[in-house]
């Protein structure tokens, strides 16, 4: 089995993955660039890590109190997206709906 086939028999796993990777990814891209920017940098890179970033750091923020900082707020984003992907990882893979590695 090919890559683009098994891309398109398990869409229902990697769609999902992907997205919760690209919003993981894009958090942990905002942290680590947010400690040698202003956060009003009008730099296209880092208005795209905020803009997708904010799909997982706004929910975080609603959630924690007021008080913590927003990097702190972004490091949360990061690990509750992350609890989510491998969430999701073991529940697709108990109802054998994650595909499984060829060997």
């Amino acid at each position: 089995m090919d890559a683009a086939s098994s891309f398109f028999q398990y869409w229902y796993f990697h769609v999902p993955n992907y997205v919760l990777a690209l919003v993981m990814y894009a958090c942990l891209g905002r942290f680590v660039l947010g400690l040698f920017v202003p956060p009003t940098w009008d730099n296209y890179i880092w208005r795209g890590f905020v803009w997708t970033s904010d799909l997982a750091v706004r929910p975080v923020r609603a959630i924690t109190p007021g008080a913590v900082p927003l990097q702190v707020v972004i490091l949360f984003a990061i690990l509750w997206t992350l609890a989510f992907r491998i969430f999701l990882f073991f529940e697709m893979a108990r109802w054998g709906l994650a595909p499984r590695i060829a060997g």
